[in-house]
């Protein structure tokens, strides 16, 4: 599939961290409870890594207890879906639909959110945009909004 953002194998491990570059580009997958995003609550948007493209809103976020950020939707258009039959199971991987980059898997188990899904994502496949970011409003967080 041609993608809008393609680079070569050496671009992108000259971008990407080691660690980055294993998840992003070959679908890897960090370690549970390790990511920088598994259990925070800035409000903003969650890009791709690798190419920056939008890919979920932070009130998409939930609490799954998995491990990793959990979403039960992603922002329209933005996510490829593929086939995995890796490890002896049958799940659905997420890309970015931008450039490619393995982002994780989604399942049906998102029980208590409006869609029913759960998007299991890798942290080290995204940045966050705290709200305000570049518009010269502060970022808030819960604990801001707590002060206040």
């Amino acid at each position: 599939m041609a993608y809008e953002v393609e680079k070569t194998d050496e671009q992108w491990r000259e971008e990407l961290s080691p660690e980055e570059y294993q998840v992003l580009r070959q679908a890897g997958t960090e370690r549970a409870f390790t990511g920088e995003y598994t259990d925070t609550e800035t409000t903003g948007v969650y890009r791709c890594k690798a190419c920056q493209a939008k890919l979920f809103e932070s009130d998409t976020k939930f609490h799954s207890g998995c491990g990793w950020p959990s979403f039960y939707q992603p922002i329209s258009d933005t996510i490829e879906y593929l086939e995995d039959t890796t490890l002896g199971m049958k799940r659905v991987e997420v890309r970015c639909a931008s450039c490619g980059s393995h982002l994780g898997h989604v399942f049906p188990d998102g029980y208590g959110t409006p869609t029913g899904d759960r998007y299991c994502i890798n942290s080290i496949s995204l940045t966050l945009e705290p709200v305000g970011q570049g518009t010269g409003e502060p970022a808030q967080t819960p604990s801001d909004d707590a002060r206040a």
